[in-house]
């Protein structure tokens, strides 16, 4: 059980309460903080599995337990984001969507939850469901949207102690980074609903009684 690439997983897991507290914390180097943490937690994740299946230590544990973390990962981070840019939404408010909606939010983490039911589900089963290619790329494009809005926050604190206001790169900076975060929170949010479409039609076997037996 206790295999490197399972103990970096739990190291990602006890990261989390440090990348929900930080965003909180006035000023932007705590929010920047944040944001080489979350990259660290996010890396762990590529470089545990390749470890995994490198040395062949894929475990039915690890299995179970990188999902897990990936979803820990995304509540410490997307309640931190929601709340920050509804309540300083002049602040740190996102071109086109202004702060990030709420039925994005349960979007996000309902197809979380949804899918550790049906992860735990199928495992009753005898089947254990691992990441699988749509999966693996709405957590990075995903990971990809949070870390760009962690960095958007710090870089709009910044601005003023760093006296980058009437700035003419700042001016573009901030249409080129809050254009991205958009971007990317649109396709993760499209990659959610698809991603889970896919996991459900790839093992819809589960659902016939041929399946169950």
């Amino acid at each position: 059980m206790w295999t490197l690439p399972n103990i970096i997983t739990v190291v990602r897991i006890c990261f989390t309460p440090i990348i929900a507290l930080l965003p909180f914390i006035e000023g932007y180097w705590p929010k920047l903080v944040c944001f080489v943490v979350f990259v660290i937690a996010a890396v762990s994740d590529v470089f545990d599995g390749y470890l995994a299946r490198s040395r062949n230590l894929v475990s039915d544990i690890g299995k179970l337990l990188d999902p897990i973390a990936d979803k820990l990962l995304l509540f410490a981070t997307l309640i931190p984001i929601y709340w920050i840019t509804r309540q300083r939404h002049d602040l740190y408010d996102i071109p086109v969507w202004g702060s990030i909606p709420l039925w994005v939010c349960l979007l996000l983490i309902g197809r979380e939850l949804a899918m550790t039911a049906f992860r735990w589900w199928a495992q009753r089963r005898g089947v254990v469901i691992p990441a699988h290619g749509a999966g693996k790329l709405k957590t990075v494009i995903q990971n990809i949207f949070i870390g760009a809005i962690m960095l958007w926050f710090a870089f709009r604190d910044a601005r003023k102690p760093m006296g980058w206001e009437h700035s003419p790169f700042a001016a573009f900076w901030n249409t080129f980074h809050g254009s991205f975060v958009a971007v990317a929170l649109a396709i993760a949010t499209a990659l959610t609903i698809y991603s889970f479409a896919v996991y459900i039609y790839r093992y819809r076997g589960l659902f016939s009684e041929r399946g169950a037996r």
